[in-house]
């Protein structure tokens, strides 16, 4: 018995060195981030997650995403005695809507909330704690979207599902107490792609109430330059680092991995739309304060048409929203924006900011100077979560309550 207990025991240690071996990239903990030892304590066991997911699909148990998505739905929170929360469908899509209990003098504001993950890993119950503290601390009405995920769904399903519910919420808004003229489109990361997509698809609609406001958290909004200043300064900051944000961009667009060198070298985009977008996606645009911790001008390798081709839904408007045409951004509806300096990112919303501004469309934008990717994941968590993270959240909370 002891034995077996032993051969059990050495297995797993093994199994779990295994794994940090595959996933061992070496994280640069700044001395300006928010809590740097607990932040690198959250790094190692996303790390280990992903490694001993990686070595479960080499041994053909399960794939590495469905690993990883068992460990990210988190710890259910306790019953809510503010909220009433109901598990719904809206256009045969899966939601989750949280309503305050308090009576209401008139409508609440509605929040379409379009959850991160890169398409592949999120879920309503992951978002549970997010969603719940909009609700109860804005005492608006939340949806939390969830929309099918890669591999199993393609992109762009995952759009056209946000896309769905958002239309079919802005119709039926009433039926949940919230006024149509005041929807929000809300997302973090990769749902901060969705929601820009999505506001950017409903510009055209005149048969729907027009969003009254947009909140991109954190937004992963180009796949163009992945040399912009926060790439560079930011690359090995947990929890999203550079490498992996690339990797995980081509398995949400079904790419192989082997096209990630050509792509973080610009290899995949040819003159004309360097010359077309270069106005926008400029470093020239980032203020120069955003480049005192290091930038270097990178300089591009030769064009690969192969490249380019193989990797063309990269410069799809729904994965790719910050260079939509200006005809359609200067009608798009307030934003607001969150992020944060240790973040890959960061330039992402700065340059979309500006996009925006420059349009005019009023922003307004919240920068976590202690911030970093992921941190709003953990609120509501208690000595686990981060200072930073409920700081944002509160000015998230603030602009909702303004509209």
């Amino acid at each position: 018995m002891e034995f077996a207990l032993g051969i059990c025991i050495i297995a797993f240690l093994s199994l779990v060195a295994l794994a940090f071996y595959y996933e061992h990239p070496k994280a640069e903990i700044p001395q300006g981030v928010d809590q740097p030892i607990k932040l690198y304590i959250v790094h190692y066991i996303v790390n280990l997650v992903f490694g001993l997911g990686r070595i479960f699909e080499k041994l053909g148990i399960c794939k590495e995403v469905y690993l990883i998505r068992t460990f990210l739905y988190g710890i259910p929170p306790w019953k809510n005695t503010k909220l009433f929360i109901k598990d719904l469908e809206f256009a045969n899509v899966s939601v989750r809507v949280y309503q305050p209990k308090m009576p209401s003098a008139g409508l609440r504001t509605g929040v379409l909330y379009l959850h991160g993950g890169i398409g592949q890993i999120g879920s309503i119950r992951m978002y549970e704690r997010v969603c719940r503290f909009i609700a109860r601390e804005s005492d608006s009405v939340v949806v939390c979207v969830g929309y099918r995920l890669a591999p199993e769904h393609p992109y762009p399903t995952q759009f056209w599902d946000c896309l769905a519910t958002a239309r079919h919420f802005m119709m039926t808004a009433e039926d949940y107490g919230v006024d149509s003229a005041r929807i929000i489109i809300c997302g973090d990361s990769s749902g901060g792609t969705l929601t820009a997509a999505v506001c950017q698809a409903l510009v055209s609609r005149t048969d729907l109430p027009k969003p009254r406001a947009q909140i991109m958290l954190y937004p992963f909004l180009q796949a163009l330059d992945f040399n912009l200043p926060s790439y560079q300064q930011n690359g090995s900051v947990p929890l999203l680092l550079r490498n992996r944000a690339v990797a995980l961009g081509l398995q949400y667009l079904n790419k192989d991995l082997s096209l990630m060198k050509g792509i973080l070298e610009g290899s995949h985009v040819p003159k004309d739309l360097k010359l077309k977008f270069g106005k926008w996606l400029s470093p020239d645009n980032i203020p120069v304060e955003f480049k005192t911790r290091g930038y270097k001008l990178h300089v591009p390798s030769s064009y690969s048409e192969e490249l380019h081709t193989m990797a063309k839904q990269a410069f799809e408007m729904t994965f790719f929203p910050l260079l939509a045409e200006d005809a359609i951004v200067c009608q798009l509806p307030e934003a607001f924006i969150l992020t944060c300096e240790y973040d890959v990112v960061r330039d992402d919303g700065l340059l979309y900011k500006k996009r925006l501004e420059d349009n005019g469309v009023p922003v307004t934008w919240y920068h976590a100077e202690n911030g970093f990717h992921g941190m709003l994941f953990l609120i509501d968590y208690g000595v686990v979560s981060f200072p930073c993270g409920k700081r944002a959240m509160g000015s998230v909370v603030n602009f909702i309550k303004g509209l």
